[in-house]
């Protein structure tokens, strides 16, 4: 209903036309929201938002809910699209900087609406569901605040900007922002273990609506302000010189020469990988560190990988191989072989998956946690075809085969959606391959599957080097209008820099399926000697046993083959 009154009144206000039940109303509003972008935009956040109102009172498993959350989440793409980010100076990063504001506000925001709803049903599980939405609570405190001022430095000139009237509300909704993480941390501090330590029902309840209550109103006024400044004109824009070709088709100017130190010096910061890596390294790390206080270890090595792999997925999404994919055709082709072989590899040989059941534990209450979801997700019958060795090799050489000759690459180069849906898509399928190839469940496999693995892996590797000299033969461009308007004076011509893409895409798929088949031989050679270790061991703890036994002493198990179990 929300959203329907917002399609309703926004279509008003730019019409400059009262409401009203005529035909003719309707037949404008009709044409708005099917001719006019922004119409159409929020139609689609209406549709979406009946259908997740509809299918959460229908949910009735955990599969439902999750299809439901994330089409819930999704709902949030159109409006980040159309929303008064999306005509900035810096549209790309204006936009991405917006959508982690709109995910930080709608999981603090929403999570205390749900809080309100689900409360008086809660009974004695209250306090340790408001602990549970005080972590996520205080994520996305954090996400708000730090994508806010991403935005407002995008958005207008500091210190300059802040004498404006766009600048004074920025300034009054971060002080409240700021003021309503201050709030919700003394809650944490002193409200939710008064929660969990007091015996009196009567009590507990007014704790825990003073605390809803007290939060609901600092986030409506924070909601106004919001408001307020979306519809306020930052006072920065100015007429500028006339566009350059290659602004008109990327938003940005034409990069430098690209040379050695251009290629690691050159940035234009994604924030939505950026973000990604940041929230995996912490938790990953958080995990850790969670193992060694519990007297537990986690190989080094394997952190090493995580954290070289998101370091790579930022450069590759954000630095020199991001910028110059728009511009050349051999940078992109590298920076999307990178994001599908090279980074996958990385978070492969890391097992993450591994971690997170090691260190979550798992609930009592009947509610579904972390380790639950990582569980149900990874021992479901979607995951155990996802992650089939035969599936993801025929995927990954189909995609890669047909993304450069169909309309999905021209949609990645002139949309911003395309770009991103583009990264997600190819890391995805990457890792998926990755997982099947050289996942931890992959690497302790009978000898048939590994042999058919390094077969697979081989058709893998022919098929990239097939792609590439079909590249270095081709006669004619790829993405003409892109390529050749976009007004470039260095490096090769576009139809040269298209054949030295195929060099590069021969000679990167050749070099990882030998690097990924050194893995498979290593993973195969340590699971070979673990299998004699673990015999060994089991010797000695079976005439350890006997020698108790003969002596009449209770069985005490080996400390060491427990570790190993």
């Amino acid at each position: 209903m929300a959203a329907l009154a917002v399609l309703i009144f926004s279509f008003a206000d730019i019409a400059g036309i009262p409401i009203s039940g005529s035909s003719d109303f309707a037949a404008k509003l009709a044409s708005y929201v099917t001719e006019i972008p922004t119409g159409t935009a929020w139609l689609v956040v209406v549709t979406i938002a009946a259908l997740v109102a509809t299918m959460t009172y229908g949910a009735r498993s955990a599969t439902a809910l999750a299809v439901t959350a994330g089409l819930a989440l999704a709902g949030l793409l159109p409006v980040v699209l159309i929303g008064h980010a999306a005509g900035g100076s810096d549209h790309e990063q204006a936009v991405n900087s917006l959508g982690l504001h709109l995910v930080g506000v709608c999981l603090w925001f929403g999570g205390l609406i749900a809080l309100c709803v689900a409360g008086p049903a809660l009974g004695n599980e209250k306090p340790w569901v408001v602990k549970r939405y005080s972590n996520m609570a205080g994520f996305a405190f954090v996400l708000v605040v730090a994508s806010g001022i991403i935005n407002a430095l995008i958005r207008i000139d500091v210190p300059a900007g802040m004498a404006s009237a766009y600048g004074y509300i920025l300034l009054l909704k971060t002080a409240a922002t700021i003021f309503l993480g201050v709030v919700g941390l003394m809650h944490r501090k002193w409200i939710i273990p008064a929660l969990t330590t007091t015996k009196h029902p009567g009590k507990a309840q007014r704790l825990f609506w003073r605390l809803v209550v007290v939060e609901l109103l600092i986030m409506g006024a924070v909601s106004g302000l919001a408001a307020g400044l979306s519809r306020t004109p930052t006072g920065t824009e100015a007429i500028g010189p006339s566009l350059s070709p290659a602004e008109v088709l990327t938003g940005y100017r034409l990069p430098p020469e690209l040379t050695i130190e251009t290629w690691f010096s050159v940035w234009r910061p994604d924030w939505l990988w950026i973000a990604l890596a940041i929230v995996s390294a912490y938790l990953y790390l958080r995990a850790i560190r969670h193992l060694q206080l519990r007297g537990d270890s986690w190989p080094a090595a394997r952190s090493v990988s995580w954290l070289i792999g998101l370091g790579l997925l930022v450069f590759f999404t954000s630095g020199g191989p991001a910028v110059y994919g728009r511009v050349l055709f051999s940078a992109h082709v590298f920076d999307h072989l990178a994001l599908t072989m090279i980074v996958p590899v990385l978070l492969a040989l890391s097992s993450p998956l591994v971690l997170a059941l090691r260190v979550f534990e798992p609930r009592t209450d009947g509610s579904m946690g972390p380790r639950e979801w990582v569980a149900a997700a990874t021992k479901s019958r979607l995951w155990t075809v996802a992650t089939h060795p035969g599936l993801t090799s025929a995927t990954l050489i189909g995609s890669m085969a047909l993304f450069y000759y169909s309309d999905a690459f021209g949609f990645a180069l002139r949309q911003h959606a395309g770009h991103e849906l583009m990264n997600v898509y190819f890391v995805v399928i990457g890792c998926l391959f990755a997982q099947s190839m050289i996942g931890k469940r992959a690497s302790t496999q009978s000898m048939t599957s590994y042999r058919a693995r390094i077969v697979l892996l081989l058709v893998v590797t022919v098929a990239q080097v097939a792609m590439g000299t079909a590249l270095r033969f081709s006669t004619t461009v790829i993405e003409p209008e892109w390529f050749l308007g976009m007004g470039r004076e260095w490096g090769l011509a576009p139809l040269a820099d298209q054949r030295s893409a195929g060099a590069i895409q021969g000679v990167v798929g050749l070099a990882m399926g030998l690097m990924i088949i050194l893995v498979m031989s290593i993973q195969r050679r340590i699971s070979g000697l673990g299998v004699v270790r673990s015999r060994i061991t089991y010797g000695e703890l079976g005439r350890k046993n006997a020698e108790c036994m003969h002596m009449g002493k209770p069985h005490v198990p080996c400390e060491r083959v427990e570790k190993h179990q």
